[in-house]
């Protein structure tokens, strides 16, 4: 446990930070997990676009906040793409 007043104050803010970070980590997974599981039912060309577009944009708020690294939401937009790419055609 932290004795000084500005590690309790620190220990607040890391727990508050952890707890925002594990949510906001939860649903970017969920978001992925459910393109993921639409390009399985084999979807229209038009509702996969749709899906991807929120899906970038969750992936690139998560690496603008940092929650992921700019590089690797880089790499899922690629991989992503050319999953539909390869289910809807």
């Amino acid at each position: 446990m932290p004795n000084t007043t500005s590690a309790k104050k620190y220990l607040r803010q890391s727990t508050g930070r952890r707890l925002r970070n594990r949510q906001q980590r939860s649903t970017l997974r969920t978001h992925l997990k459910n393109f993921r599981t639409l390009l399985e039912s084999k979807p229209a060309r038009e509702e996969a676009e749709k899906q991807f577009s929120q899906v970038v944009k969750c992936l690139d708020q998560a690496a603008s906040k940092n929650l992921i690294h700019a590089n690797a939401a880089s790499r899922l937009k690629s991989r992503l793409a050319a999953l539909k790419k390869k289910m809807c055609s």
